[in-house]
């Protein structure tokens, strides 16, 4: 079946681009989020389309006054990639690698929003993402990550929240390969000894520089897949040498501080507040990336924050909106904010976590 997509010199393989090769997980996503310099109001956007699925979906989130507000939307794809709207949402590829505009549009729960991402900063190509249970590939993928300001505004039951270039920051990524989505293999890999992750994803923006890290490890604390970036204002990257340390609070998963080294450069993180992946799919038993809905359908959440409880396993996988102090190899020191993402699932060594879901003491 040939697609607008067919007229774009982007194919991978000798086929249309409607055929994404033959493993079903195949999928290819976009993820925003966004944050005020100096105050509590955050957001965060995804997009995700499934080929061999045959579904695209999105999801909108709204931090403000101690409520997380989410809407999900998800379609039949009919096999057209490039029309990247579902329902009320929508993404747009204004200039590539440097603006995107989202768009919200939901009279029915009174939410609109036009948000327009400025790339301050090159996007980064993250270490080929590749992990294996035995034979079977559990992972195979790529992301971009890029940080950069937001201008446009929101707007939720009545009242409009604008959002200036001066005052928002924010991070976008897009990944695209093999990863499980949609509903769960009935006949698991007999190699798979039982669930376990171990994650960190940190993008920090500072007034003259952006940084970048992340972690995947096994249980016993070995990364299978890490790296450190930072990035100057002139464009200049600088690849690092990575390690982190983190200190969770009782009774979670969740950090209550952070360190980051990316070679001699030092990151201190101080989580301020907490947003809940399962707001934008990940992990939601309803609205889980590239389930079937239908032709489409909408759905729309509320959480209280304060009542969210961190001991929850669909509470697990979080972005901490982070104050960050970053100090120099000479000592100089700059203030800056970002988020540091986490989900640990199952045993991880290095602190002490020992069953799928026990808790820091």
């Amino acid at each position: 079946m040939l697609t607008k997509a067919d007229d774009y010199p982007i194919h991978q393989t000798p086929e249309p681009v409607a055929y994404a090769g033959t493993d079903r997980n195949f999928y290819d996503r976009y993820f925003f989020n966004g944050y005020e310099k100096e105050g509590e109001r955050f957001f965060a956007a995804a997009l995700g389309v499934y080929p061999h699925l045959n579904v695209m979906d999105a999801a909108f989130s709204f931090i403000v006054d101690g409520q997380q507000h989410n809407l999900f939307a998800s379609r039949i794809l009919h096999m057209e990639r490039l029309d990247t709207t579902v329902g009320p949402l929508s993404v747009e590829v204004v200039t590539p690698l440097e603006v995107l505009t989202v768009r919200i549009d939901d009279p029915e729960r009174d939410i609109h929003a036009e948000l327009t991402f400025e790339a301050r900063f090159p996007a980064i190509e993250e270490p080929r993402f590749l992990r294996r249970i035995g034979s079977m590939t559990m992972m195979d993928y790529t992301r971009l990550t890029q940080n950069g300001r937001w201008h446009g505004y929101i707007e939720l039951a009545g009242t409009r929240h604008e959002v200036s270039t001066e005052q928002w920051w924010g991070t976008r990524d897009r990944s695209w390969g093999i990863r499980s989505v949609g509903m769960r293999d009935p006949q698991p890999n007999p190699y798979n000894t039982g669930p376990q992750f171990f994650w960190l994803w940190s993008p920090l923006n500072f007034d003259d520089r952006a940084t970048f890290y992340h972690l995947n490890a096994d249980a016993d604390g070995a990364p299978w897949n890490t790296a450190g970036r930072i990035v100057d204002a002139d464009g200049t990257l600088s690849p690092t040498a990575v390690r982190s340390h983190l200190d969770f609070a009782t009774g979670s998963r969740h950090a209550k501080s952070a360190t980051l080294e990316l070679g001699e450069t030092r990151i201190s993180l101080t989580p301020r507040q907490t947003f809940y992946m399962k707001g934008i799919g990940y992990g939601h038993p309803a609205w889980s990336h590239g389930l079937y809905h239908g032709e489409l359908e909408t759905g729309f959440e509320t959480y209280a924050l304060a009542d969210m409880s961190p001991a929850d396993p669909t509470h697990f996988h979080i972005q901490a909106i982070c104050e960050a102090t970053l100090t120099d190899p000479d000592g100089r020191q700059h203030r800056g904010k970002g988020i540091l993402e986490q989900l640990a699932i199952g045993p991880y060594a290095p602190y002490g976590f020992r069953e799928v879901m026990d808790l820091a003491p």
